[in-house]
């Protein structure tokens, strides 16, 4: 269902100038995140999510009621494209993967960018490498 929300909606999202960052759909609740590079107001929320409302209206992928939320990513804002990782290179993350590598599946540390398809963080001093289609949570980790 995620991805079939994902791929109707962001279309509808860019065309009005802004990202969609993530979309999450669960007991009933749609929540979208937005942004773009100035930044989002509750103006920029109202008016994706009139623009949603009507792309849903029309396609009606969901079946029943549900509430639709749109607002920024905030501090913690979610990677969840390769892009993302470029972006935001020499940044704290947190990174929970789907399957265990070397028997552990969360990380935290300072995102060290992209080589190939893999996501370099930096942990303890020691670079590690995670498969970006193992990532299953990414997450900015905010400093204070």
């Amino acid at each position: 269902m995620r991805e079939k929300l994902l791929a109707l909606l962001e279309p509808a999202v860019e065309a009005l100038g802004y990202e969609l960052v993530e979309l999450e759909f669960h007991n009933g609740l749609l929540r979208l995140y937005i942004d773009r590079p100035e930044g989002v107001t509750l103006d920029d929320c109202q008016k994706v999510s009139q623009q949603v409302g009507a792309v849903l209206d029309v396609e009606d992928p969901i079946p029943g009621a549900y509430t639709l939320e749109v607002s920024s990513p905030g501090l913690d804002r979610p990677l969840r494209k390769l892009l993302d990782f470029k972006q935001h290179e020499g940044q704290r993350v947190r990174i929970e993967l789907l399957l265990p590598i070397d028997g552990r599946r969360r990380f935290s540390g300072m995102l060290r960018g992209l080589e190939s398809d893999q996501v370099l963080i930096e942990v303890d001093g020691a670079l590690c490498r995670l498969p970006f289609s193992q990532i299953g949570k990414a997450r900015l980790m905010p400093e204070f």
